[in-house]
């Protein structure tokens, strides 16, 4: 069984994603320890909150080092998940100007209404339209609805790291890749059958 940690800086709703790990074959450790994430198979960074807060969280445990020495120094595949995805940008505005983790180049910023009829945060199912193909998506027809709640949205440097983008205030993207770390806006955990796919592809890789 694959182990799966999940990483604790008081900024997510652990033990859904726990649930969800563990309903897709997975075995999830809920943890800040660096020797979790040493034995880890897979790391998931979940998140709700605000991005200056989360990061200042991470910082706080170390886990940004901790962090960068598994995923990006030893290749684990790694998932971020809402607030998650975010804090993978180089910064974000929620909460002041904060540095994020860099990993992905781009910044967080809220979105602006592109109507009246438009509502922030945005809360509920939409779709996601894929830009390429990827060992994520498998078994996931395109268009297929996720479930999000938010209110800032990831604008990436890159057009090639942007796996998916949603129709909602013009167009926000909605997961990222980029070697093996993924990142998706929506809760997975909470998108039903669809979700539930996306989280065996993940820990297929």
């Amino acid at each position: 069984m694959k182990k799966v940690a999940i990483v604790n800086y008081d900024a997510g709703n652990l033990d859904s994603v726990a649930r969800a790990v563990i309903e897709c074959g997975g075995k999830p450790e809920i943890s800040c320890n660096p020797d979790t994430f040493a034995r880890a198979d897979f790391i998931i960074l979940p998140g709700v909150g605000s991005f200056a807060r989360g990061m200042q969280k991470i910082r706080d445990r170390n886990l940004d080092v901790i962090l960068r020495e598994q995923v990006i120094d030893c290749g684990i595949p790694f998932l971020g998940i809402c607030l998650g995805m975010q804090l993978l940008a180089t910064r974000g505005r929620e909460g002041g100007e904060t540095p994020g983790l860099g990993w992905i180049e781009g910044r967080v910023e809220r979105f602006q209404p592109t109507g009246l009829d438009v509502r922030i945060p945005h809360v509920g199912w939409n779709e996601a339209i894929y830009q390429h193909s990827s060992p994520l998506l498998r078994n996931i027809p395109p268009r297929k609805d996720f479930y999000f709640v938010h209110s800032y949205h990831f604008l990436c440097d890159r057009a090639e790291d942007i796996l998916a983008y949603t129709p909602y205030c013009g167009n926000f993207v909605s997961i990222v890749s980029r070697d093996n770390i993924f990142g998706v806006q929506f809760h997975p955990e909470k998108s039903q059958k669809v979700g539930l796919q996306l989280l065996r592809n993940f820990l297929a890789l």
